[in-house]
């Protein structure tokens, strides 16, 4: 066992803080949230209250279009980490509804994994867009473990993302790819993402952003809740089948992100990644 590197994590956040308070505790136990580096999009946010030695910034809010905004949060972060990255061996980016995790059959947690991987600048783990089955699920408790009370994911190219560095590099917006640089999937990382872990969560949010917002959400539904519920899941070998279609197929207008040729795969979630905790 090589000795362990030093890892920091980084986020930004709005309007956030259930989500955010789960990054610092799962982030939190693997690094020590004196390792966690939070910008808060506004003076006015709130501080979850298990930050505990997290450092946190707050910045003024500024009114941009969504491609402005994505630009201008990403270029924050990609400063954030390169300069981490004078002090640290790795830094993991991503958003607060985010959780990279290690596959527990390697018997290592997350921060033994990747102090023992030789890391070509850039790391991805398979992209896995958790939802809710309308059918088969309930409403989600929010003191409970996410992994306890969600079974299906979504493969999804869009969460394969190069969330973990051990270079400077500029990402693109929302960490989905990073300039000039490859991405590598690694066959034992997974990027769990809860954007859509509950219908009932996205319609307050579309509630509290208009009235046309929630219209729409009802009238179209969630494309990753919607897949998940009317798509049988496949087993868990499509996890090795998707890492290895995304490898080596790219988009023709992205050849620096990955692509599944199309293909909409819902799989069962392993219950050993329950172990995760999250």
């Amino acid at each position: 066992m090589k000795k362990l590197k030093k890892i920091a994590a980084i986020t930004m956040a709005r309007d956030d803080e259930f989500f955010l308070s789960r990054w610092i505790a799962y982030y939190g136990k693997q690094f020590g949230t004196e390792n966690l580096y939070i910008l808060l999009d506004g003076i006015d946010q709130n501080i979850p209250s298990n930050a505990g030695n997290a450092h946190i910034t707050k910045l003024p809010h500024e009114n941009m279009s969504r491609a402005a905004g994505d630009k201008y949060r990403i270029k924050k972060l990609s400063e954030l980490a390169s300069e981490l990255l004078q002090s640290y061996d790795i830094v993991i980016g991503c958003d607060s509804d985010e959780f990279l995790i290690v596959d527990s059959k390697t018997h290592q947690n997350l921060k033994q994994y990747l102090s023992n991987k030789k890391i070509h600048t850039t790391l991805s783990g398979l992209g896995l867009d958790i939802g809710q089955h309308l059918y088969c699920e309930a409403i989600l408790d929010k003191q409970a473990p996410f992994l306890e009370q969600r079974e299906h994911a979504l493969l999804s190219t869009r969460y394969t993302k190069p969330v973990v560095i051990n270079k400077p590099v500029s990402w693109g917006s929302g960490f989905h790819s990073i300039h000039h640089h490859n991405f590598h999937i690694d066959k034992n990382l997974y990027l769990l993402h809860f954007g859509s872990v509950d219908m009932d969560m996205l319609e307050q949010k579309a509630k509290n952003r208009g009235a046309d917002w929630l219209k729409h959400l009802k009238r179209r539904g969630n494309g990753t809740i919607n897949t998940i519920t009317h798509k049988k899941p496949k087993s868990e070998k499509w996890l090795r089948i998707a890492r290895i279609i995304q490898t080596y197929c790219r988009p023709i207008y992205a050849l620096r992100k990955p692509a599944m040729m199309g293909l909409k795969i819902v799989v069962k979630i392993p219950t050993r990644f329950k172990k995760s905790g999250i």
